[in-house]
């Protein structure tokens, strides 16, 4: 214990030592550089050119890092990015002797005191015109000045919405001085691109890029070269949310409308399916338009919206064709023979198209309607030979005289009974003239009756065919606006 106690008291001492000589250094160096920043700025102007002589370029080094993409405003083709800013350059008149200053090689000052070349992004879409970030520089010995400022920008970006939401965007970012030329002032890229370690991932956009060129310009007010720096910023948008949220709904809403084909015709809500579809898109197709921007361009989504819209509004129109079809009655014309052949024949075979009210999993049914055709056979020819032995007889003074005859020979001085069978017969004939009209009508009403079955069932092959026309139509649609997104 007392060897530990010896220690420490023997240890402490040279840590007191140790730090008394660092707070003195450090005092120190706080000393001299408030001197050398009162004798480097004793003299110093912050609004000249910092060169020797003045025919002499000047060059600024500029690197750009890209922290965050802020917004992306399609509709105004605006961009706000959150930047990192970093200039160099160096002040002929603000060297030193770092050896007179106890080593001192680096100083850290406010932007303002020293000169600051005015380079300013060109396509700036911002109202705010405020000043850059007044940050402190780093000033080497050597004369060398770096000004590191974080910077949101809002630059103008011409978006092109051909492809959305499969697009990708290029957005320039381009700096340069306002006021100096290429004669007095040139810029230097520090990098062949914009610096992306730092980026703070989007969660609507990818990032594949961000090169830099350097351009030189001349304009037409002034024969000297202006150089600017050019960032592009290539853009991929991530196209899982508007695929979930628009093309999904979309291409779910528009298998709904080749099934309007397939609804009864008696159940009232064929033309009300297509049309409940129609506003459906027509909202969809509302939202897209708010994002996008006015442009000539339509977006590929909004193709497929409109494309769909017109297919339900064609599907829609041929649902009311089709069911004026369905409810033609007895006074419409007989179906032409073409369509007898065409429709009736192969392609409701080839649509599996059966009889009204007949079903292939139903023979019950179809045996039962043969036995009822049967027994109305049976009876037309009950009909008929009841009928046939009266027909052949020309009038009635015919037949009272055979059934006088008949009667006078057989039974003589029965004449009261004759009459009374000659009235018997009369009545009876009566009864056969009504009957043979009742079963004129009944075969009218079966001809009429058929008739409106042969247009039913023309309407509902007619609608089996539309169906499949249109469920390959909305397949192959999809299928295209996946392959070009592709």
């Amino acid at each position: 214990m007392k060897r530990n106690n010896l220690s420490s008291f023997s240890i402490s001492p040279w840590l007191l030592f140790t730090a008394a000589m660092l707070q003195a250094v450090e005092s120190a160096k706080g000393k001299y550089a408030h001197m050398l920043f009162n004798e480097l700025f004793e003299d110093y102007s912050n609004a000249l050119r910092p060169v020797e002589d003045t025919d002499k370029v000047l060059n600024v080094t500029l690197q750009i890092t890209l922290s965050q993409i802020k917004d992306m405003d399609e509709r105004n083709q605006i961009l706000s990015a959150y930047l990192w800013i970093r200039q160099s350059w160096y002040d002929a008149y603000l060297k030193w002797d770092k050896d007179k200053y106890d080593g001192l090689d680096s100083i850290r000052i406010p932007s303002n005191l020293v000169w600051r070349p005015d380079i300013v992004l060109y396509n700036k879409a911002d109202d705010d015109f405020s000043e850059p970030v007044n940050t402190n520089v780093v000033l080497r010995y050597d004369g060398k000045i770096t000004w590191d400022a974080p910077a949101i920008t809002k630059s103008s970006c011409v978006v092109d919405v051909s492809y959305f939401p499969f697009d990708s965007q290029q957005c320039n970012l381009t700096f340069g001085s306002w006021t100096y030329n290429g004669n007095q002032v040139d810029i230097i890229n520090s990098l062949d691109s914009g610096d992306l370690s730092d980026f703070v991932e989007d969660v609507e956009w990818e990032i594949h890029g961000m090169p830099a060129v350097k351009n030189v310009i001349t304009y037409g007010c002034c024969s000297e070269p202006y150089p600017d720096v050019t960032f592009t910023l290539i853009l991929k948008r991530k196209s899982s949310f508007y695929i979930f949220n628009l093309l999904l709904p979309c291409i779910l809403i528009s298998f709904l409308a080749p099934l309007g084909f397939y609804l009864p015709a008696d159940s009232g809500e064929k033309v009300s399916l297509g049309v409940t579809v129609l506003l459906a898109l027509t909202v969809f197709q509302l939202m897209v338009a708010e994002i996008m921007p006015p442009s000539e361009n339509v977006p590929l989504i909004g193709k497929y919206y409109i494309a769909t819209m017109t297919m339900i509004t064609a599907s829609t129109a041929l649902t009311i064709i089709i069911m004026n079809l369905h409810y033609c009655g007895s006074e419409a014309k007989p179906v032409p023979q073409w369509a007898r052949v065409v429709i009736l024949d192969y392609m409701s075979k080839i649509f599996f198209v059966y009889d009204v009210g007949e079903n292939c999993t139903s023979p019950k049914r179809e045996k039962e309607e043969e036995h009822k055709l049967e027994e109305g056979d049976g009876c037309q020819r009950r009909c008929k030979e009841v009928r046939s032995p009266l027909s052949n007889r020309n009038d009635d003074s015919d037949l009272k005289e055979k059934l006088n005859g008949n009667l006078n020979n057989s039974y003589g001085v029965h004449g009261e009974n004759a009459r009374e069978t000659v009235n018997c017969c009369s009545c009876y004939k009566m009864l056969i003239k009504n009957i043979e009209f009742i079963a004129n009508c009944i075969r009218d009403h079966k001809a009429n009756r058929a008739k409106g079955i042969e247009w039913k069932k023309v309407a509902k092959v007619m609608d089996r065919f539309f169906m499949w026309i249109f469920f390959i139509m909305v397949f192959f649609m999809s299928v295209l606006i996946i392959g070009k997104a592709a």
